[in-house]
């Protein structure tokens, strides 16, 4: 089980994850791929993490725009799990 983290707690760990946004509720990132297939690839990537933490992401793939949506549905929110993926997806975005 992973502790609920609050509005304040979340909003100061949000400034030290560049492209994320999120509430009480859920973190959310949308990047955008360089063609389809790159963001398949991506996706991808992400699975593979997702299964290594046992912590799965919402995916919304519209053309080259992924939309990651993150939180801990277990818990009804936010935890620390959902800021360590959102960190994982990060370092596959980075050229």
């Amino acid at each position: 089980m992973s502790e609920l983290l609050d509005g304040d707690a979340i909003q100061a760990r949000l400034a030290e994850l560049p492209g994320w946004a999120g509430d009480t509720t859920a973190l959310r990132r949308t990047v955008v791929a360089a063609n389809f297939l790159a963001g398949i690839r991506l996706v991808d990537m992400v699975a593979e993490v997702a299964e290594e933490l046992d912590h799965h992401p919402d995916i919304d793939i519209r053309w080259t725009a992924i939309t990651f949506t993150i939180s801990t549905h277990s818990e009804g929110g936010v935890t620390g799990k959902d800021f360590e993926l959102a960190a994982r997806i990060n370092a596959l975005t980075e050229p």
